[in-house]
């Protein structure tokens, strides 16, 4: 018998090995880091109650005891309208989070082409301005329309 025959065979033994390492990574992450943060709920319900605390720890000379009766007024009615709507659909809160991630990237990507396109004008200025064409040039497509031109899709200019 060889010597790979005579030991055991555990499936799972490297499963298991990466399990632990994973559980120390994130125990070495949490040390390192501090908690992840919770759900966009729990977070949501987070921002509230600080909001509400900060709200109510303003003692402001200029407001009277009736307007601040009616500031932690208002932070009981919000709270009590926000808690019941984190309770009922926790899982609405995380699409908005992930829908605002994917918003703010579409955005910097808009952003950065935009600077992209700034920047690489800026170092050319051949490219910063088209040369005006002849108004009876078939060649030029701003001319699509007027004259005997293509007339199929036309390129819009954003810029």
């Amino acid at each position: 018998m060889s010597e790979a025959t005579d030991r055991p065979v555990d499936g799972d033994a490297w499963a298991d090995a990466c399990a632990e390492d994973l559980a120390e990574e994130k125990a070495r992450r949490r040390a390192q880091y501090g908690p992840q943060p919770g759900s966009a709920a729990e977070e949501l319900r987070k921002l509230v109650d600080a909001v509400a605390d900060k709200v109510s720890s303003l003692q402001s000379p200029l407001l009277g005891v009736a307007a601040q009766g009616a500031v932690q007024q208002a932070i009981r009615q919000a709270k009590s309208a926000v808690e019941p709507v984190i309770e009922r659909n926790p899982q609405v809160f995380d699409h908005l989070a992930a829908a605002g991630n994917e918003l703010l990237a579409a955005y910097r990507s808009a952003v950065e082409g935009q600077e992209s396109r700034w920047t690489r004008t800026a170092a050319d200025p051949a490219k910063a301005a088209p040369t005006e064409k002849a108004a009876d040039d078939p060649s030029d497509p701003r001319d699509e329309g007027r004259g005997e031109g293509p007339s199929g899709t036309e390129r819009i200019d954003l810029d």
